[in-house]
């Protein structure tokens, strides 16, 4: 027998390992100042490429009032206890009615997060006979969720409909033989790579097989349809997502998320999420703070329009400089690069420090080894000279890393890691 603690202790795991090089600066950075595209990294000024103020809501005044207004009204404690037994009031239903509208559902229900939310809802959906078919690229929050099935599970390829045909001719035959129903799990839009889920794809295999769909539409919520409601709309499927997830901390900036779909689903919802059963309701101040997002979403087509005129001008721009974006349909801009983890560290210390560019870096685990994925999120409130000279920094930091600097400069890192 062991220490339980003696595993921890011994193998941080594979980003745990960096702690001493990457906190603080890589990992656990405190960017500073005003939500915008401009903010403050350690004192310096950086163009921000990592907030998913998708519409650039976060610091306008007519939203920060309503915030401001609502917590000197309410504080931020009220409506206190969970919403079943005393946490429940009138614009909490307000709010689910109007996003229920605006995704073309019958009804929806507020999650206090996305995350914990998700993980919920699928926990609630599904029965120790039923099945999970899932995209293997889906959110760790779906994982998680899909963890707590105590039934069968299968992923499918990523965006691979031959792979989902595949699997859900097993999930039938099992399905079948345990009396069961069938789940499939994607996303609207995978918050990694851009790519949209094949959500057109998999409803057309309804015609072959039962089950259901849910989709988390994180990223696709606010940005992506003719109305912003998300990538089923913008695919002409919406009204075939048996549940639609979404949350408020991507372009509604706020806290929060939703569940929706029909009245019965949703009911059953309602008494049967153990995290919002048993967990404090949303507090005021970000329910009234959400329905303001929600109408000036609803009501500021060009909040969206700027966000894509954008991503346009980012995107094309480091497609022409020969930049590797893969298959990206959405505002998310992964930039590929080829490299090892020091040689990523050394590149985005000097893409901050010497050209005032902050973005995401994401190296393995999350993506195999040998590749640096730079992930930028353009906002409605960038800038053409922030993609100008964003540009530019990413022509000269490919230079440097194709002829070696980078390499050189993590040497000592790598020899320190015993890499």
């Amino acid at each position: 027998m062991r220490d339980i603690f003696d595993r921890i202790i011994e193998n941080k795991g594979p980003l745990g390992k960096w702690a001493s090089q990457a906190e603080g600066y890589f990992v656990f950075p405190k960017l500073e100042g005003p939500i915008s595209n401009r903010m403050k990294f350690r004192g310096k000024e950086v163009i921000t490429w990592s907030i998913n103020d998708y519409l650039g809501l976060a610091n306008l005044p007519e939203i920060k009032q309503v915030d401001s207004d609502a917590a000197l009204e309410h504080g931020t404690a009220y409506p206190m206890g969970a919403r079943m037994m005393s946490g429940h009031t009138n614009y909490h239903e307000q709010l689910e009615q109007e996003l229920a509208a605006f995704v073309n559902k019958e009804a929806s229900y507020l999650l206090n997060f996305g995350y914990q939310g998700f993980m919920s809802v699928i926990d609630a959906l599904v029965s120790k006979d039923d099945i999970i078919v899932y995209d293997v690229d889906c959110h760790a929050c779906i994982i998680d969720g899909v963890r707590l099935h105590v039934g069968k599970r299968f992923t499918f390829k990523h965006n691979d409909v031959e792979s989902l045909e595949k699997n859900l001719e097993r999930a039938t035959k099992m399905a079948n033989e345990t009396g069961g129903g069938i789940l499939v799990i994607s996303e609207g839009v995978f918050g990694m790579r851009g790519e949209q889920g094949i959500l057109k794809e998999i409803v057309a295999l309804k015609e072959k097989f039962q089950f259901r769909l849910l989709v988390d539409d994180a990223h696709g919520f606010g940005t992506l349809g003719k109305t912003g409601a998300g990538a089923g709309e913008e695919q002409g499927v919406q009204d075939q997502i048996d549940v639609y997830l979404a949350t408020f901390a991507k372009s509604m900036a706020g806290i929060g998320a939703f569940v929706a779909a029909d009245q019965e689903i949703i009911n059953f919802l309602k008494y049967n999420m153990r995290s919002q059963m048993f967990a404090k309701s949303l507090p005021m101040v970000f329910v009234k703070g959400a329905l303001k997002r929600l109408d000036m979403l609803r009501s500021m087509p060009e909040l969206k329009a700027k966000l894509w005129e954008n991503v346009n001008a980012l995107q094309s721009g480091l497609r022409e400089r020969g930049f590797d974006l893969g298959t990206t349909q959405s505002c998310v801009t992964p930039v590929y690069l080829n490299g090892s983890i020091p040689e990523a560290m050394a590149l985005v210390k000097d893409l901050r420090e010497n050209y005032g560019i902050f973005c995401s870096i994401v190296v393995y685990p999350v993506i195999p080894k040998g590749l640096i994925l730079l992930r930028l999120i353009p906002t409605a409130t960038h800038t053409m000279a922030d993609i100008e000279e964003t540009l530019e920094a990413f022509s000269a930091i490919r230079e440097r890393l194709q002829n070696g600097t980078y390499k050189r400069l993590s040497a000592a890192v790598a020899a320190a890691m015993g890499e």
